[in-house]
């Protein structure tokens, strides 16, 4: 790699190093080929603990909440986007440069958290899909429970990288259910459009709670980690791509390919989270059922009012997705806890070259396994997922945010100014919802 300090160079010499390179041209490439780390971190955040919250806001509320998701993209889009420009300009995860730029006990006491309310989630997901195919063919929801957990496991630690990523990349689209089971439903497609663009302003306590559940479920630092991590890693096994810091001249093709994938995976996440809030107003909402505290009763509720097809097709989303899901929870945790460590990281490795990134991943699954055995009850598992995340997600987005703007941490490539504004006010407005959250605990 080239050994410039890039940081120190002045914008003239950075301009020339940039306009004299000459990218090679890229084979043409389809859509799906195109997206990556935004696309898999969009898609997990839907998973089967999210598809409760949204399922419970569109029953609560009805279309009263749409206008939540178009508030959200922008902020979310925002600080994806700064944690995968982290990721592929220094090289390094979120926890990675955190090590190399702060205090210890700030980076362990964060990855400590993130790994409970990963864990935590991740068992939360793993008896959601269980109890979703339970629903569709009966059986032992313990039994599917450690099937699905063995499936994700040896799925995320034998397959070969670009193999694994292509698996992901595929399982996104179970989401789809989501807008068929909305385009069957009778939608006051008017109403919803009204709704989205403009806002329903509530100060009763129970709406309030839900927005901030809602942005809490969308806005969640396993995100951060694993996109910042992918584009890292996406890097490193690419003997063609260098850390930007290193390599400036790079920096043009890189920036615009991550925005198209960061913008589209986070609009699709958000898409399919309007589209559960508004089949789920349709439905439950509109026959009276209000109170709904998990995914796979979401759509048992839904078989007597909507028919069996919705149900189903509500209930594979929740499987589909879930496959998808529980591997980031693991695989995020894994990824900060060994650049936090100095361990050697990531899923192009083999087992035996990184024996305990992946024994963190069979730990956490494992561990999300026994959840789903104890007297523990799922649903004040995931209020407690959601308080450990909104400890860790404000102090973590602020200095992700100061990370972003030092020269000595992103060289030439700090924020600019727009996305610089965009991220702080995201950060400003977690800090606002986790104060509420609290507040109302």
């Amino acid at each position: 790699m080239p050994d410039t300090d890039v940081a120190a160079e002045s914008p003239d010499v950075l301009a020339a190093r940039i306009a004299d390179y000459r990218a090679p041209v890229p084979a043409h490439k389809g859509l799906l080929a195109r997206l990556g780390p935004g696309l898999i971190t969009g898609a997990s955040d839907d998973d089967p603990s999210g598809i409760a919250t949204y399922s419970q806001a569109g029953a609560q509320f009805g279309y009263a909440m749409c206008w939540v998701m178009l508030f959200c993209f922008p902020l979310m889009a925002a600080i994806q986007e700064i944690s995968a420009r982290i990721g592929r300009v220094t090289g390094h995860g979120i926890a990675g440069s955190i090590r190399l730029h702060y205090p210890r006990w700030l980076l362990y006491a964060m990855v400590g958290l993130l790994l409970v309310a990963n864990t935590i989630n991740l068992g939360a997901d793993l008896g959601a899909m269980a109890a979703a195919l339970n629903l569709l063919i009966g059986g032992q929801v313990r039994v599917y429970v450690v099937g699905f957990a063995i499936f994700c496991t040896l799925l995320e630690v034998f397959s070969s990288y670009q193999r694994y990523v292509a698996i992901l990349k595929w399982f996104s689209f179970a989401l789809l259910s989501y807008v068929a089971v909305a385009l069957v439903v009778q939608v006051p497609w008017g109403e919803v459009l009204y709704r989205t663009f403009v806002p329903n302003f509530s100060l009763d306590t129970d709406y309030v709670v839900t927005v901030v559940a809602v942005l809490g479920t969308t806005i969640t630092p396993y995100c951060f980690f694993w996109q910042s991590s992918e584009e890292a890693e996406e890097e490193e096994i690419n003997p063609a791509e260098h850390p930007l810091i290193d390599a400036p001249e790079e920096a043009a093709a890189e920036f615009s390919r991550m925005r198209f994938d960061t913008y589209l995976g986070m609009g699709y996440s958000n898409v399919i989270s309007l589209f559960i809030i508004v089949s789920t107003a349709a439905t439950l909402n509109a026959n009276g059922i209000t109170d709904i505290q998990t995914s796979a009763q979401a759509a048992e509720a839904l078989r007597p009012i909507a028919g069996v097809f919705t149900f189903a097709l509500f209930a594979v989303g929740i499987i589909g997705i879930g496959l998808l899901a529980v591997p980031v929870l693991a695989g995020s945790g894994a990824y900060a806890l060994g650049e936090a460590l100095g361990w050697t990281t990531g899923l192009d490795r083999k087992p035996l070259d990184a024996k305990a990134f992946y024994a963190t991943i069979a730990v956490s699954t494992l561990v999300g396994i026994c959840i789903n055995f104890t007297r523990i009850d799922p649903i004040k598992a995931l209020f407690w997922s959601a308080v450990i995340n909104g400890v860790v997600a404000v102090p973590l987005m602020v200095v992700i945010m100061l990370m972003a703007m030092r020269r000595d941490v992103m060289g030439a490539f700090v924020l600019p100014r727009p996305l610089w504004a965009m991220g702080w006010l995201c950060t400003a407005t977690m800090a606002v919802a986790v104060g509420i959250m609290f507040a109302t605990w």
